[in-house]
């Protein structure tokens, strides 16, 4: 498969499969910038921050005895079509971050993808959130929201056949946009997620490529 993104298109810093590469200030070590000078929460003042086009994706998966998995995929849950629930469930999770974890700012997010992948063998299902917004702090923390809930959904849709079932692998698989640049789990970027390779470019060429799009739509 081609990657997703190339280095060459990668014009922030950058951090790559988990290895970080240099966004600190010269001369500042990173710190928790959720803490004042004297240790105490607060929520970050973000107001000097210029807005850019940011993206995040996050996975989840819940495991299950494979009798549950085939309930679900023939639209027999006990409550209802499942995975049309979880969709719904996810995207309003992802929508309402900052109400449910405490110093998430609230964000104006664009889009909101939510897919479903059935591992029969493993007797699984792995959710994919996809989260898109135009702002000034990034979208990670409503994308891996929303993969919790969906999966969670998925839970009280089924509990009553399967209570043994278990949520695991939360994880961030890409985030791009903002100072940080472009992080990737892996190196080809996230499988099958629909990235572009526009989302590799940085904040400024994004923009200004929206900017004539709107305008040769206007003409």
């Amino acid at each position: 498969m081609e990657p997703l993104l190339e280095r060459e298109d990668w014009r922030d810093n950058t951090m790559v499969s988990g290895e970080h590469i240099d966004i600190a200030e010269p001369g500042k070590a990173p710190g928790l910038t959720h803490l004042d000078e004297a240790g105490k929460a607060r929520m970050v003042d973000i107001s000097d921050k210029p807005e850019t086009y940011r993206k995040a994706v996050a996975e989840c998966r819940i495991t299950m005895d494979p009798g549950t998995l085939a309930l679900i995929q023939r639209g027999e849950g006990p409550k209802g079509e499942v995975f049309g629930v979880a969709r719904v469930a996810a995207i309003m999770a992802a929508k309402n971050t900052s109400s449910m974890i405490p110093m998430c700012h609230p964000i104006a997010l664009t889009g909101i993808d939510v897919d479903f992948s059935a591992d029969e063998q493993a007797g699984a299902v792995d959710v994919r959130v996809a989260v898109r917004t135009l702002g000034r702090t990034g979208a990670e923390m409503e994308a891996l929201n929303g993969a919790a809930v969906a999966a969670l959904t998925v839970y009280d849709m089924c509990k009553a056949v399967d209570r043994s079932m278990t949520i695991g692998d939360l994880r961030l698989v890409f985030k791009s946009g903002g100072k940080s640049g472009v992080f990737c789990r892996d190196n080809d970027g996230p499988p099958g997620d629909g990235l572009s390779r526009e989302d590799g470019l940085s904040s400024e060429d994004r923009l200004s490529r929206e900017d004539r799009r709107r305008r040769e739509e206007e003409q």
